[in-house]
């Protein structure tokens, strides 16, 4: 029976001595350099500091603000677009395709996949849309002019509108960024969009000779 015992002393006294065998102290190998590169929030912090300090950073704020009240009272004007030579009228379906279902608050499906919707059958377009160039007189003359008893709204696509509200006492619109024109497919001004029973009839047209006469 005690040969059975040498084994187990011996497999415990192997695992009683490996980890401190194990766990050797290597020593250091190479040089070892300290961490010398400046935190890159510290840096962030010592340039707006400084920038505080030289007057920069309320310079830069002025230069801001002085371009967001620029580009709000005059907006980029929009490109591509010529004043009408002649008449040209078109008429536009608005009618779009629904991609995926529609369902509602609880889950049910009210319209399905593939539907074809009118957005005039619900919303119809009550006042023509008249899109014309602000720092045109003609234009501006005429359009005032003919809209002058109507909702119309004027839709400028250079110009500066709250500059003719003030002066005009009427409401201006602008397209930003030429989305309106661009999905109308209008190319010239001034031109006007008006709903004819389920469609638009968009027509760019020349201001007559007649009414041109300043306001």
């Amino acid at each position: 029976m005690r040969l059975l015992t040498f084994p187990i002393c011996a497999t415990a006294l192997a695992l009683a001595i490996a980890p401190e065998a194990m766990a050797r102290d290597y020593g250091q190998h190479g040089t070892v350099w300290p961490v010398i590169e400046p935190d890159l929030l510290q840096q962030i912090h010592a340039r707006l500091t400084q920038l505080e300090k030289t007057g920069e950073t309320a310079r830069l704020n002025e230069e801001l603000k002085r371009r967001t009240i620029a580009r709000v009272n005059r907006p980029e004007p929009v490109a591509g677009l010529s004043v009408a030579p002649a008449t040209r009228s078109w008429r536009f379906d608005p009618t779009i395709t629904v991609e995926r279902d529609i369902a509602d608050d609880k889950g049910r499906v009210v319209i399905a996949a593939g539907t074809r919707v009118n957005p005039l059958d619900t919303v119809p377009l009550r006042a023509p849309l008249v899109f014309l160039d602000g720092d045109d007189p003609t234009q501006l003359a005429w359009a005032i002019r003919r809209y002058a008893s109507t909702k119309a709204k004027l839709i400028l696509v250079r110009g500066a509108p709250l500059e003719l509200m003030k002066a005009r006492q009427r409401r201006f619109y602008f397209d930003q960024g030429g989305k309106l024109v661009k999905h109308f497919g209008i190319r010239a001004v001034p031109a006007t969009v008006e709903q004819q029973g389920r469609a638009l009839l968009i027509t760019e047209q020349p201001v007559p000779p007649k009414e041109r006469a300043p306001s």
